[in-house]
């Protein structure tokens, strides 16, 4: 059920969609919803996760990169998607975790290694870039699981080698099997400023813990968040490395994970137990 503050908001958020490529303050948005800036940007942040000035360049960004897919040129996509130039590209460009032209080709001149292997909770897939990880995914299925690998980074230099990634291989087999309860491991993602506080912040819960969605939003600053921060853990890109596994709903119930529910459930158990061993000294 929508209510009057979702409507008020979306409303605004429709209206800087339209406006994608012009300059959208926050006295105009303000008018749109006749009550002060400060209030508007308050109630924005509260429902959305970030500040309206923050949606319009992550929309931007958004159409930028669909411009690139479709075939346009750096220049031509900049201009589109509202950049009045191309350093304020490149200063939101860092979101991409990648320049905007190597965005363009799809990971074209990136070298990135990966590997596939078997473990407890099914079929994982590990890829890293000389910075470190950039995918950890889970699935039933290797051949599905590198399809969709693959896909993502089309024109990178992918290749295969189990070999040079087993330490990072060996870690993730050691988690999962309770023998380690941590993976600190170097890491290499793409992610807005919103997405990569939520998963800095999944990162401190400790192990065998969890959250609600609704208490990492408080813990952001930002207590009517809930969806955007369950939007943000849907994209992690790092299964149990950003143990998104550890957020639950404010009842208790298990809820949204990318790489199925019943995984979640025996993640949580498996620390669970491992945590009261610890503490009965067995």
């Amino acid at each position: 059920m929508k209510t009057p503050r979702t409507e008020v908001v979306r409303l605004l958020c429709r209206y800087i969609d339209t406006h994608i490529d012009q300059r959208v303050t926050l006295d105009m948005l303000a008018d749109q919803a006749d009550m002060s800036p400060f209030h508007l940007q308050r109630l924005f942040k509260d429902e959305v996760g970030v500040t309206p000035r923050q949606y319009q360049e992550a929309r931007r960004l958004q159409r930028f990169k669909q411009a690139l897919h479709e075939g346009d040129s750096v220049t031509d996509a900049t201009y589109a998607a509202g950049f009045g130039s191309s350093s304020r590209l490149y200063d939101c460009a860092r979101q991409l975790g990648m320049t905007p032209a190597v965005y363009r080709a799809r990971g074209a001149g990136e070298a990135i290694r990966f590997c596939i292997f078997d473990s407890v909770l099914g079929v994982v897939l590990l890829a890293a870039t000389g910075k470190g990880l950039c995918r950890v995914a889970l699935g039933e299925s290797a051949a599905e699981l590198e399809v969709q690998f693959r896909d993502e980074f089309v024109r990178a230099d992918l290749m295969r080698d189990d070999i040079g990634l087993q330490t990072y291989a060996q870690h993730i087999l050691a988690y999962l099997q309770g023998k380690s309860q941590s993976l600190d491991l170097p890491q290499d993602v793409r992610a807005t400023a919103f997405q990569r506080r939520v998963w800095e912040l999944l990162q401190s819960i400790p192990y065998g813990q969890t959250r609600s969605y609704s208490e990492l939003a408080a813990q952001l600053g930002s207590p009517q968040a809930v969806r955007a921060v369950a939007n943000a853990c849907a994209n992690n890109p790092l299964a149990l490395v950003i143990p998104c596994h550890r957020v639950i709903q404010k009842g208790g119930k298990l809820a949204g994970y990318r790489w199925g529910l019943e995984r979640k459930a025996k993640l949580l158990a498996q620390e669970k137990k491992n945590v009261e061993t610890d503490e009965s000294g067995d």
